[in-house]
């Protein structure tokens, strides 16, 4: 089966992308910084993937919810194995971990970097933040999905596979408070599109979630009036899943929310 590294899988859009991973049958590394939260996730996930299937290959949580399509190569009827990992992706020897743990599943299929830092909680503007804050912000955002990526580049070479980089509008938009943070997703941004142009063997795609209601961007922002009306991560997973179905070419992309019958 193909395998998947997801950093930032405990909750939010990292949980939701493993969970549309593991109903597709995929195997999956899975890591967080809050260990309780991941086990957590990690468990729920390996239950849901041990039910039986409705018809179509969907566990019967989630038969008549809106769904991507199985792609030929997966099995939906294969249950995952799943390893939680917990650590900061900023650690060189949790990342070896993280590496270490897909080889031995059989090689890397998608790196999905998805662990975020803001540099300040909540976010604050450019005089305010500290040089601390925005150092946190880049060795998150960009350094650790940098080393992620030169460390399965060989596999993902041989499987043929691709990156999936989580950006911001904030990379390309100037919001105030969001300096540091855009700065490192903007960074992030370049550095893919980069990368998609020297390994045209791998798909590269650098995606925009949208305002989604995540601890994240509570974290953020946590006196937005509209936080209770932002988008599900639920609701956008399945967008991501499209770039796997039709091999989308590399690039940026903007999720749209799909909405759950």
């Amino acid at each position: 089966m193909p395998v998947a590294i997801i950093t930032g899988a405990s909750r939010g859009l990292g949980r939701a992308l493993a969970t549309e991973l593991a109903d597709r049958g995929w195997d999956l590394v899975l890591d967080g910084r809050n260990a309780q939260a991941l086990r957590t996730a990690a468990r729920e996930l390996r239950a849901a993937s041990e039910e039986p299937r409705a018809a179509g290959g969907e566990p019967p949580s989630a038969a008549g919810a809106a769904r991507t399509h199985v792609p030929p190569h997966t099995d939906a009827n294969a249950r995952s194995h799943i390893r939680d990992i917990p650590g900061d992706v900023t650690d060189p020897a949790h990342r070896a971990e993280l590496v270490a743990a897909a080889l031995a599943l059989g090689g890397v299929d998608l790196l999905v970097n998805n662990a975020s830092a803001l540099g300040a909680e909540p976010l604050v503007p450019l005089a305010q933040l500290p040089e601390a804050g925005l150092r946190e912000a880049l060795e998150t955002n960009v350094t650790a999905p940098f080393a992620l990526v030169r460390a399965v580049l060989p596999a993902l070479r041989a499987a043929g596979g691709a990156v999936l980089n989580v950006s911001s509008d904030a990379a390309v938009e100037a919001y105030p408070t969001w300096g540091g943070y855009g700065a490192s997703k903007a960074a992030l941004d370049h550095l893919s599109a980069v990368l998609a142009e020297e390994e045209p063997g791998i798909r590269v795609w650098w995606v925009d979630p949208g305002e989604l209601r995540t601890e994240l961007y509570a974290a953020a922002v946590p006196d937005d009036a509209d936080f209770g009306g932002r988008t599900p991560p639920e609701q956008v997973a399945p967008e991501f899943l499209r770039l796997l179905d039709r091999k989308a070419p590399s690039g940026r992309y903007v999720a749209e929310p799909q909405e759950t019958r």
